[in-house]
């Protein structure tokens, strides 16, 4: 019998150690996946939204020229993708939760890759824009259902480590983007800025089906119609007044009857939230203190991302008369200090903690951004190019704390909200930056008596646009001095 019994323990030791090592196994499969894997494929589908809006930045001088139209015209339909996004954003959060995250992102890339296919077809400034508002709607699942798949599936410790391997895929479009839609446009055509989305797409579906989870609330709160609705006409109210502010476009009463529309309807969103605990916008959640300054301290600062490409293109091809393939060499260096700052973001973090990186840093952007106004058309360019790379590491490590600290004190339950308030807020402050950048761009060059755009008229603008970056550090200093110690581990090292 002893034999026998000896044997049996032997097996039972053998099993327990083979199911120990499984375990192991998995356990490491498991954070592998979480580490790198699900972040570099979400950040894949974002790089399609990435590259798709600095190629067509620097291409907008040469689509005006094929669409007959005036280059600043041609904001509209970056501002239209915008509102869009904006408008269908507030209803992307209730469907990952409704049908799966993982399905709504997959049908999200497939219709922004038509859209995309369908711009590149585009005859005219209206059947752009129409294909770009499609395109909006897409880019609305796609970028917060993403990171909504991030959220669920990393621990909080793990989460800003997870957000700078997300963004490094992204960054690859601002860096690529520049120069590669200045080669289209330069020795190709334009429509093939919208055709390279295709084969990105076709891979991220692949990608996508193999290994990102599908996770959804268990207990799905019912859709909030009216509040989608309130928050949809009182975005796009805001959005089209600052597209036609002092433009000379529509009548002054009609802009003014937007913005008041827009108000009016966001007030009254307001009064709805209070009363309905299923409102698609959780109003509660900018009570933390951490998510209302990445939110709302952030907001000021998200001024500058939408307007730099576009302001851009205007100092350096139309101020300048560089072409849009010598003008993407210039500034796709600013991205690649951003990608450098990915590696270092997290000990940056854990070092000196959130309160004090948006401070020092957010004081930094501002003055590098200001410096973009002494830009003459005889600086040297290896000047102008350093200026660039040093803007784009500082920014990039800005918007990394911000996009962190946004979740650090949520809830497992408030995420699908949180995503969805953070990504509205900023695809808002992005529409208002470019069409607050042309409205600007109109002012000073009504101002200087001049009929089109000079490097005269363009330099100011980076002055003024960095001066109200600084506004987000009221926020910031109100701020503890351990907000946010969680999400990169600070509370452990110390």
């Amino acid at each position: 019998m002893t034999p026998r019994t000896d044997e049996v323990l032997v097996e039972d030791v053998m099993d327990e150690a083979g199911a120990d090592a499984a375990a192991i196994l998995n356990e490491g499969r498991d954070e592998t996946l979480r580490g790198w894997v699900i972040p570099a494929i979400i950040g894949m589908a974002l790089m399609m939204q990435t590259l798709n809006a600095t190629s067509i930045n620097n291409a907008l001088p040469s689509m005006a020229h094929a669409l007959h139209v005036e280059p600043l015209r041609l904001n509209v339909a970056i501002t239209m993708y915008l509102l869009a996004s904006a408008v269908f954003l507030p209803i992307s959060g209730w469907m990952a939760d409704r049908f799966g995250a993982k399905r709504i992102f997959l049908i999200a890339i497939v219709l922004y890759a038509l859209a995309s296919a369908a711009c590149g077809f585009a005859d005219n400034l209206l059947e752009l824009v129409i294909f770009r508002l499609a395109q909006g709607c897409a880019g609305a699942m796609m970028g917060p259902v993403g990171r909504l798949v991030l959220l669920r599936t990393t621990p909080k410790n793990e989460l800003v480590g997870a957000m700078s391997v997300v963004t490094m895929p992204a960054l690859l479009g601002p860096v690529v983007g520049p120069v590669l839609g200045g080669a289209i446009v330069t020795f190709v055509s334009w429509r093939w800025i919208f055709f390279l989305n295709l084969p990105i797409a076709l891979a991220g579906v692949f990608l996508v089906r193999a290994f990102v989870p599908n996770v959804k609330e268990q207990d799905v709160s019912p859709i909030d119609w009216p509040g989608i609705l309130l928050t949809g006409f009182g975005l796009a109210g805001l959005i089209f007044g600052f597209e036609n502010l002092g433009r000379n476009v529509m009548p002054p009463l009609a802009v003014a009857g937007l913005f008041g529309g827009g108000l009016a309807c966001l007030v009254l969103y307001w009064l709805h939230a209070r009363r309905n605990p299923h409102a698609i916008i959780d109003l509660s959640i900018f009570r933390i203190p951490t998510f209302q300054a990445s939110v709302l301290g952030g907001a000021f600062f998200r001024l500058v991302p939408g307007a730099t490409p576009f302001l851009l293109a205007m100092l350096l091809q139309v101020g300048f008369g560089m072409t849009a393939f010598a003008a993407g060499l210039m500034t796709f260096i600013s991205a690649v200090g951003a990608l450098v700052m990915k590696t270092t973001a997290p000990p940056i973090l854990r070092r000196f903690g959130f309160r004090a990186v948006l401070i020092v840093n957010g004081l930094i952007c501002a003055a590098t951004y200001m410096i973009y106004a002494l830009f003459e058309i005889d600086t040297p360019h290896w000047v102008i190019m350093s200026t660039l790379a040093i803007g784009g590491f500082f920014r990039s490590l800005q918007f990394t704390s911000l996009n962190g600290m946004a979740y650090a004190d949520l809830e497992q339950d408030k995420m699908s909200r949180g995503t969805t308030t953070a990504s509205m807020v900023q695809q808002f402050m992005q529409s208002v930056s470019i069409g607050l950048a042309a409205t600007l761009l109109h002012f000073l060059m009504v101002r200087r008596g001049e009929t089109h755009l000079t490097g005269e008229t363009v330099a100011p603008a980076f002055a003024i646009f960095g001066a109200l970056t600084l506004i987000s550090l009221v926020w910031f200093f109100r701020l503890p001095r351990n907000a946010g110690d969680e999400m990169n581990n600070r509370g452990a090292a110390a």
